[in-house]
């Protein structure tokens, strides 16, 4: 049972190709390219993927009984999204961290059940990201539900 909050943050750039008009997800990526067609991705070059996380954090959100805060920041905008940790969490890939509304999981689940994927962000955070060498942060909090 997680008895207090714990947080990491992951670092991350924009791309000219961002677009995020994914319906069901977003990720950030330790890629350093993006095509048209990754329409999920708002961050590249990330600092961190799954498999990066304090591990505090991730045997954190290995739980059912916890609610996932992810702030992200770019320039002055800011963007709050919650989601659930799972049990089921694997957080072993090592290019890419990936928020889901559904409660898929693969190795690259972070998080599930998010009030938020890629089109939902607010578009003048991803037109910031759409500029070259802009620059982004996720905020990851992992909250105990009492």
């Amino acid at each position: 049972m997680l008895k207090q909050a714990v947080k990491d943050t992951v670092f991350f750039y924009g791309h000219k190709h961002i677009s995020a008009k994914h319906p069901t997800t977003f990720e950030i990526t330790k890629e350093d390219y993006l095509t048209p067609k990754g329409d999920c991705i708002i961050g590249i070059n990330s600092s961190k993927s799954c498999y990066d996380l304090l591990p505090e954090v991730k045997n954190s959100l290995k739980n059912d009984n916890v609610e996932v805060v992810l702030t992200i920041v770019v320039d002055k905008e800011i963007f709050k999204v919650f989601a659930k940790g799972s049990s089921k969490l694997i957080l072993f890939d090592k290019k890419s961290i990936v928020v889901r509304k559904s409660d898929y999981i693969c190795p690259r689940t972070l998080a599930i059940k998010s009030t938020a994927s890629a089109k939902d962000f607010p578009r003048n955070l991803i037109k910031l990201l759409q500029k070259r060498d802009s620059e982004g942060m996720m905020i990851i909090e992992v909250l105990p539900l009492f």
